[in-house]
């Protein structure tokens, strides 16, 4: 009983020996502080990572619906629709083999 009123009365922090009650008052109070430091940096971190995933996941997308749309518009039919429109047909001669001889 007399242990549990000197701890309500705080006695241990007012005695003589009391350096060394402070000391570990404080030493705990600069882990719990860390501790909460460390916490918000890592849900900050988790946040920022989530972000940067919703932002993968648009240029994905995007990436995707690009190369849709290039392999549309490479296909033949559609180069030479474009080129007929401006006046340039397939060619009527197929193309001449040119060889060289190494003499």
């Amino acid at each position: 009983m007399n242990n549990l009123r000197s701890i309500l009365n705080i006695e241990f922090l007012v005695k003589e020996d009391a350096f060394k009650n402070w000391r570990m008052i404080l030493f705990l109070s600069l882990l719990a502080l860390i501790m909460i430091s460390s916490g918000h940096s890592a849900d900050r971190k988790i946040f920022k990572i989530a972000s940067l995933n919703t932002d993968i996941k648009a240029l994905k997308s995007d990436f995707i619906e690009a190369k849709k749309k290039l392999l549309i518009l490479k296909k033949e039919s559609n180069v030479a629709k474009v080129l007929a429109e401006k006046g340039i047909g397939p060619a009527s001669s197929p193309p001449i083999k040119i060889t060289l001889s190494n003499e």
